[in-house]
């Protein structure tokens, strides 16, 4: 993996943060089907990734507010064990509308980098498992790879096991 830099109209505000930060990562695309039922498998299918090395970024509410959990694909969020690694009692999945307004993004293309408000952050601790994982890029049809240890030191995120199968 060599560093890349955002080029042919592929730039996102999460491909800005990585270059500015001098991250090492390489930039994935595939064609978006807009019957897609879910967006990470379409992701991992399309680009011949496992489903548990390839992460969703969900937002929830918590106690004390939006809160962002990234968990793999072939998982579940767990809401009690996310809440528990915010020093929270409970959460929620949070209003679709809410969550574009907050992050900027799309849900879909909803990255856990260059959101327009940073949001505290939980990866699930099965990242650390993989030299790279790959998650949206901000934009349906683009995926990241990088390394788990970037995307947590960048997003100031906490490693926990968040995810349920």
């Amino acid at each position: 993996m060599s560093r890349t830099k955002s080029k042919g109209g592929q730039g996102t505000p999460a491909t800005t943060v990585l270059v500015k930060a001098g991250a090492v990562f390489m930039l994935h695309a595939y064609e978006h089907d807009a019957g897609a039922e879910g967006y990470g498998e379409e992701a991992a299918d399309a680009l011949g990734v496992p489903h548990d090395q390839i992460f969703k970024t969900l937002v929830a509410e918590t106690e004390a507010g939006l809160a962002v959990a990234v968990v793999p694909v072939a998982g579940k969020l767990d809401l009690k064990a996310f809440a528990a690694a915010l020093n929270g009692k409970r959460a929620a999945m949070a209003d679709a509308a809410k969550v574009e307004r907050v992050t900027g993004y799309v849900v879909g293309g909803i990255s856990p980098l260059g959101q327009r408000k940073r949001l505290p952050t939980v990866v699930d601790e099965s990242a650390l498992g993989f030299e790279t994982i790959f998650f949206s890029a901000g934009r349906r049809g683009l995926q990241i790879e990088a390394a788990p240890a970037d995307l947590i030191g960048l997003t100031q995120a906490v490693a926990a096991p968040i995810s349920k199968m």
